[in-house]
């Protein structure tokens, strides 16, 4: 099966929680290490071998739009503006319609994650899932809820407030042609992470690959604060 090169960027949330420090601009674009955050994601993304992007926009679609334009590296960039908040599974079904291939790699804006895509992709199909996970190992699970692993597979995700270090959900997944072609289209509106995440889990059919490095989650002040050290050194 030849591999996957799309990618779809969830760039469309209204960043509320990082207003404080950054202001007149969407999440994505927040500076960091005198770039656009969502510069370094497509900076790996091409050079992770990538050719094609679709940006789910949202909140401020044009700012996104005007900075990044239609070529990125070596890839194309392209567009899919919700016409009203759709939730990140809302996002993802009306972005897919613009795929041009099998399957696609998925990824949010405001967070970061190093690992090779074309290797979540073969343990994908190596254990016969729909759909997978690029998991982050931290040293403390409590503000992002934990994720349980068994034989390669996702079996559970563990609520926040949970402690000390464990495996996460680092918003990096690969999708399977017929994890796209199932996605809920029965709303306009609903979370990915509910509606087809969880689901997918509890039915085995959730790969999951820990091989990753160098998370960053710019959501909130501190780790915004952090992501410029990351990037800067």
């Amino acid at each position: 099966m030849p591999r996957a090169e799309e990618a779809i960027v969830l760039v469309g949330g209204l960043g509320t929680r990082l207003r404080s420090v950054v202001a007149g601009v969407p999440k994505p674009l927040a500076s960091v290490a005198g770039r656009p955050f969502l510069a370094h994601l497509l900076d790996q993304l091409a050079a992770s071998g990538l050719r094609r992007v679709i940006l789910a926009t949202g909140y401020m679609a044009e700012k996104i739009e005007q900075t990044i334009g239609a070529r990125w590296a070596d890839m194309d960039i392209a567009y899919s503006k919700e016409p009203e908040p759709l939730g990140t599974g809302g996002a993802i079904r009306l972005a897919a319609a613009l795929l041009q291939g099998n399957g696609v790699h998925l990824a949010n804006g405001d967070t970061f994650l190093r690992y090779d895509p074309s290797a979540l992709e073969r343990v994908v199909v190596a254990t016969g899932a729909t759909l997978g996970i690029a998991l982050a190992r931290v040293h403390d699970v409590g503000r992002y809820g934990a994720v349980e692993v068994a034989d390669g597979r996702v079996i559970a995700f563990r609520e926040k407030g949970g402690h000390g270090p464990g495996l996460i959900n680092a918003g990096s997944y690969f999708l399977t042609a017929a994890a796209v072609d199932g996605l809920p289209g029965d709303e306009s509106a609903y979370s990915f992470e509910s509606r087809v995440l969880l689901p997918s889990a509890l039915a085995g059919k959730v790969a999951a690959m820990d091989d990753t490095r160098d998370f960053i989650d710019i959501g909130v002040p501190d780790d915004y604060a952090r992501a410029q050290q990351l990037f800067g050194r």
